[in-house]
């Protein structure tokens, strides 16, 4: 029986595996052949470019400005999202706010929604005319507030940006919800018997004993911030004027609007690359001594 268990395990694995191999594993292997070459997507034919395509984004202005965009969005999205979702989820369910399970879901509802339903929404409320947000300004007598929110290069990227918070916010108030819930009572209890705010508690206690919750929204935030690629093409397609322009709307850009699909695939070497180091980076910054409690 012993020596039987692996042609079981194999039965089970090996197809896995195959499928992942060539589904999963294969087209990161053909992305990086082909951007080493000057490959158009319409032809077998190809001419090997070598490093030409990497060389060429260094000196690409539009790349940079995408990077920029996608580096705004790597600092600013994880943190306002996290701070917005432990205030939240510090509110209800430490301090018991009244009516805290309507405001899970409420909270909540913006992830039964897919990204596509979420641009098409937010698209239509920044309308500049019939747009809930300008109708809502203009009512309560703020004419002088509303904005063409898409179509102003000022203010696209900062409306993407509170789209994207809008629409994570509620899945890590209800992440770190769950966590806080393992947390004793008595601490809280005790800290309250002291005289602790309630920003004291959060920064004193909640967040030390919730630190490994925090760490893993970071990066999945970071990956996040180094994509956002749906929402900017549903709602402004990197505009106006390259505005709202990241490193996923360029090599989608550049591969089906330019027909250059080996400078796109370098492209998305170098978003590989980035996000893995992006990845590794913030496991080790944020590392920290793990608190236990029992």
């Amino acid at each position: 029986m012993k020596h039987g268990k692996y042609p079981l395990l194999a039965a089970f694995l090996l197809p896995a595996l195959g499928l992942y191999g060539y589904f999963v594993i294969s087209p990161y292997a053909q992305a990086f052949v082909i951007s080493a070459t000057d490959w158009h997507g319409l032809s077998n034919e190809f001419n090997w470019v070598g490093l030409d395509n990497f060389k060429r984004l260094l000196s690409d202005e539009y790349m940079r400005n995408a990077l920029w965009h996608n580096a705004l969005l790597l600092i600013l999205l994880p943190v306002i999202t996290i701070v917005l979702a432990l205030f939240f989820s510090s509110m209800l369910n430490v301090h018991r706010a009244k009516g805290a399970g309507l405001y899970k879901i409420i909270y909540f509802a913006p992830q039964v929604l897919s990204v596509a339903v979420i641009g098409v929404l937010w698209k239509e409320i920044y309308n500049p005319r019939s747009g809930l947000l300008n109708g809502t300004l203009r009512a309560l007598g703020l004419d002088g507030l509303a904005k063409t929110w898409l179509g102003d290069p000022a203010v696209a990227f900062w409306a993407i940006l509170a789209v994207m918070v809008w629409a994570n916010v509620g899945f890590y108030v209800v992440l770190f919800g769950a966590a806080m819930q393992s947390i004793p009572k008595e601490l809280y209890e005790a800290a309250e018997l002291d005289g602790s705010s309630r920003w004291a508690t959060l920064w004193r206690i909640t967040l030390p004993l919730l630190w490994d919750t925090v760490q893993v929204a970071w990066v999945y935030l970071a990956i996040l911030a180094l994509d956002g690629f749906a929402l900017v093409q549903i709602m402004t397609r990197g505009g106006p004027n390259f505005s709202t322009d990241v490193v996923g709307q360029r090599m989608y850009d550049v591969a089906f609007s330019e027909n250059k699909f080996g400078m796109a695939s370098a492209i998305g070497v170098v978003l590989f690359f980035l996000t893995l180091t992006i990845t590794v980076a913030a496991l080790r910054i944020t590392r920290r001594e793990r608190i236990e409690f029992s």
